[in-house]
């Protein structure tokens, strides 16, 4: 939607050296289109992080345009369902979108490498990936026939493998497990015996509460405190082999971006790659305390997997990622391909640099 803002334009003429004083600035009152946006999510309404990170994006486009872009939220089943973001962005309905690319698998299986995949990439080395890999043009090109843009929104950084009614101590007590997790991950506990379940986030609490699912992944303690999935599963399992790092996305669509015109454009990019930095530091910031608060004052039971059972699902996760991608899909195999070429290589400096320090650090 757009109407006319009125905007200033002081117009200051040149002074001849000697005068005394300037002459008054020409005041000029010129019209400009605003611009109204509508954007939804597949997260409810002002959920931390996931749910408040559009809303920090529409206040920043608002301030930087001077008000010239003016972007109305919506989250999840205010205007469409959750899973119903991507048709509604790439048909107008919706202007912008916020989710995750692995919730569009079944319209594009190459997604998922544009969100996590099991034993892959970290926040960082998958905005590195995006940025400077080429990942964010190849995520363009798998979008350009939907009519939407791709950016990245946000990180959780490595998450938590999930929410259990039962410890696990072995791959045999994943056997039969009906559980909430979606994108590569689920097809991995499928393999080893579990029934995945794709669900929204606002479905997790009453699913397990209702023994729709036995079991749960989600984001991590931040915002699993906020659902308080700690009343309906006892077992908290770490570490987040499925999702270390599990990129937000944005999509933008396409007719929508480009009626803007360049300044608006660069507003646009601009507050998504501070929104995606901010995401990601305030998980950063709040995982630990919500972490001390659901063991200390909840009693969840916190439990690393064992390392048999990530071995196996290493072991797993492998021919899932290699399977993921048809041998005759030329851009899949192309997003395959650079996605491990890049994990590969920014894995072998980390070894000796990160990873090393955080050895070196923990050992003292």
């Amino acid at each position: 939607m757009r109407t006319l803002f009125p905007f200033l334009l002081l117009l200051t003429p040149a002074c001849a050296p000697d005068s005394e004083s300037p002459e008054p600035a020409e005041v000029i009152v010129a019209e400009r289109e605003v611009i109204e946006w509508r954007l939804i999510t597949t997260w409810p309404k002002n959920f931390p992080a996931l749910g408040t990170a559009p809303e920090n994006f529409s206040e920043l486009v608002a301030k930087m345009s001077g008000g010239g872009l003016q972007v109305k939220v919506y989250g999840a089943g205010e205007l469409v369902g959750a899973m119903e973001v991507f048709d509604a962005v790439a048909n107008g309905t919706a202007d912008v979108g916020h989710g995750a690319a692995y919730y569009w698998r079944g319209k594009a299986p190459q997604s998922v490498f544009f969100t996590t995949i099991p034993f892959g990439m970290t926040a960082q080395e998958a905005n590195a990936w995006l940025r400077y890999g080429g990942g964010l043009e190849l995520w363009r090109e798998l979008y350009e026939p939907f009519g939407v843009i791709p950016f990245p929104a946000g990180n959780s950084g490595v998450q938590m493998a999930g929410w259990f009614n039962k410890e696990i101590h072995s791959l045999e007590d994943l056997r039969g497990l009906k559980m909430r997790i979606p994108g590569l991950g689920g097809e991995v506990m499928r393999r080893a015996g579990a029934s995945p379940v794709n669900l929204p986030g606002g479905e997790i609490y009453t699913s397990l509460q209702t023994g729709v699912v036995d079991a749960s992944e989600w984001v991590g303690p931040y915002n699993d405190l906020a659902f308080a999935l700690h009343e309906v599963a006892e077992f908290y399992h770490y570490p987040g082999w499925h999702e270390p790092g599990a990129v937000l996305e944005a999509i933008v669509n396409r007719d929508a971006f480009e009626a803007l015109p360049e300044d608006l454009q660069a507003i646009v990019d601009v507050a998504w790659r501070a929104v995606n930095q901010d995401v990601l530091d305030e998980f950063t910031a709040r995982n630990h305390k919500a972490l001390q608060t659901l063991t200390e004052r909840h009693g969840t039971k916190l439990r690393r997997l064992p390392k048999a059972v990530l071995d196996q699902l290493r072991e797993i996760s492998a021919e899932v990622v290699r399977e993921a991608i048809s041998p005759d899909d030329d851009l899949g195999q192309r997003i395959l391909k650079s996605y491990t070429d890049f994990q590969s290589s920014v894995q072998e400096y980390h070894d000796v640099s990160e990873a090393a320090y955080l050895r070196v650090r923990q050992s003292e």
